[in-house]
């Protein structure tokens, strides 16, 4: 997938008139890309528009409007796009209560990478986990993780033809896994060259 550039971001100004259409489009476009793997734990798969909406946000909030900031922005978040071989999502472990949250990071050390994704029959495939970060010590894990499923072509091949994808986590305290509907199959298809 192609990258962005300043030239594919909206002004601040123009950003704040087409915000809530943009919004509403990009929010629709989410749901067929998040995938629950049991209670606690949601991959949210990112793609060029996923991206786009994040830096949009993120140069609003932030009010950034100079070349430079817009660069380091785009610098940060271009690498979460696929490029046609691989998957990238955001893997968030979700609790509400506190003290539960804390206590089930404690048990997770090691969980991003043990998150997968299934082609049909093919091999379980792995997750490389915060590749520019570390997001965890060997006592805890970190609520959210930023994963890249990488492909061969075979497994490309395999996903473009008839075969289901799922996507799971064989970690020893938290294990499942989730069989992707068509919807959010075909959404991720559209990630594959």
């Amino acid at each position: 997938m192609q990258t962005l550039t300043r030239k594919d971001l909206m002004s601040l100004e123009r950003y704040a008139e087409e915000r809530p259409a943009f919004r509403a489009r990009v929010m629709a476009h989410k749901r067929d890309r998040q995938v629950a793997i049991g209670a606690h734990a949601t991959l949210y798969f990112e793609d060029r528009l996923t991206i786009q909406y994040q830096i949009q946000e993120m140069l609003r909030i932030e009010k950034i409007f100079e070349a430079d900031g817009i660069e380091e922005e785009l610098k940060a978040y271009n690498p979460l796009i696929p490029d046609g071989h691989n998957w990238k999502a955001t893997f968030m472990l979700e609790y509400e209560d506190v003290a539960e949250r804390q206590a089930a990071l404690s048990r997770l050390s090691g969980v991003a990478t043990r998150v997968y994704v299934r082609v049909g029959d093919g091999p379980r495939v792995y997750a490389v986990a915060d590749e520019d970060m570390g997001r965890e010590s060997k006592d805890k894990t970190s609520s959210v993780h930023f994963l890249r499923f990488d492909l061969g072509p075979g497994l490309v091949a395999a996903a473009r033809g008839a075969a289901a994808i799922a996507c799971g986590i064989d970690h020893p305290a938290y294990q499942g896994e989730t069989v992707l509907t068509e919807a959010k199959r075909a959404a991720l298809l559209a990630d594959l060259a």
